[in-house]
């Protein structure tokens, strides 16, 4: 917003010709939602244990620990990092640009999605929300609409295409099924994050992480200079989404801050979903849908936990890992929280570094 407003007095007032800077309103943008989450975190968990007299249900088949250590927590924290993130984006992003709608209109699209399924939850004092396939026809939905504006917004053959890291040049052209690999793309990553949302911390900071990764990608592929450089496909106007990423780094921060262990609150559904599809819908907007597999390799080994445990316990009547997701695996193993956590956290790390390699390998 501030961007289009200071437009015309860019050349004569210096501070408003700072706006003009991607650099400069990405900086602002992280700070602006970190604060925000500061200043409204306390109030909006106080809110929220009010409301939540006994909490987000817990499982009680999970971890028998959680039932006494995490019951009572009030659940829907993820509205913060949405009030947070949305505020800063359209404070400091050009909304003049397609790519930042599309992003935004996934990630409230599927954040309210979650809220409903959250709210379900509370109501029914059950860890059983909404119906799994309302779920997928409404992220299905919004997918589709999300990629079919952004293979417009972006036009031509690039568009519609799959470009593949380290082959240069590479662009596998998927024409109208793009709208549907798009809207896999954001399903999958909207959900795996949801998965992986299991401890405190666990999911947030590999959220921030990938963030991180995608708003150099986002700068990088939005600038021609660059984007010739490292051979990248060059995809003008994406540049934008680093000020979105860099708002949903400060808002991670912020909410962090009371999600460390022991958490004050849980994302719930609200954000996890919201985030999740928000990551997706980045990926898809720059044209690095597989480096946001390698990039979110935990989200996807958690995913395939999942698989494998569902799938082998109905053929065989066993069980491949003690819980499914894996982190809870490892705690039926005797592990520490924290020690799950805090490894978890390296292993995204070392994988977004893998994902940034894949930029200059050519």
């Amino acid at each position: 917003m501030l961007y289009l407003l200071t437009h015309p007095f860019a050349r004569r007032i210096l501070f408003f010709n700072l706006l003009h800077y991607l650099s400069f309103r990405s900086g602002a943008a992280c700070l602006t939602s970190l604060v925000v989450s500061f200043v409204l975190g306390p109030p909006l968990i106080r809110r929220l244990r009010r409301l939540q007299k006994n909490g987000q249900p817990i499982r009680a088949l999970g971890p028998e620990r959680h039932l006494t250590e995490k019951a009572g927590t009030p659940t829907m924290g993820g509205l913060l990092i949405l009030i947070a993130l949305v505020a800063s984006t359209l404070l400091w992003a050009d909304l003049a640009n397609g790519y930042v709608w599309a992003v935004l209109g996934v990630t409230l699209g599927y954040g309210l999605l979650g809220a409903a399924d959250d709210y379900r939850k509370l109501v029914r004092q059950d860890h059983y929300g909404l119906p799994a396939r309302i779920k997928l026809v409404i992220q299905a939905l919004l997918g589709l609409a999300a990629s079919f504006a952004i293979a417009r917004t972006t036009g031509g053959t690039l568009g519609t295409g799959l470009a593949v890291p380290v082959f240069k040049h590479v662009l596998i052209p998927l024409g109208p099924a793009f709208p549907v690999f798009g809207a896999l793309v954001m399903m999958g990553s909207s959900n795996a994050v949801n998965l992986t949302d299991g401890l405190d911390g666990l999911a947030i900071v590999p959220t921030i992480i990938a963030a991180g990764v995608f708003a150099f990608i986002a700068y990088l592929v939005g600038n021609r200079i660059f984007a010739s450089y490292l051979e990248l496909d060059f995809v003008p106007g994406t540049g934008e989404l680093a000020v979105f990423c860099s708002a949903l780094i400060g808002a991670g921060l912020g909410f962090l801050w009371f999600n460390a262990p022991p958490a004050a609150v849980f994302m719930g559904d609200i954000g996890s979903l919201a985030l999740g599809g928000a990551l997706g819908a980045i990926a898809v907007a720059t044209k690095n849908e597989i480096v946001l597999a390698i990039t979110g390799g935990l989200f996807v080994v958690e995913t395939i936990s999942v698989i494998i445990q569902v799938v082998w316990y109905k053929r065989t009547g066993r069980r491949v890992f003690l819980m499914a997701p894996l982190h809870h695996h490892f705690e039926k193993k005797g592990w520490a929280e924290p020690t799950i956590v805090i490894r978890f956290w390296i292993i995204s790390m070392i994988l977004a570094l893998l994902g940034l390699a894949t930029l200059k390998i050519r």
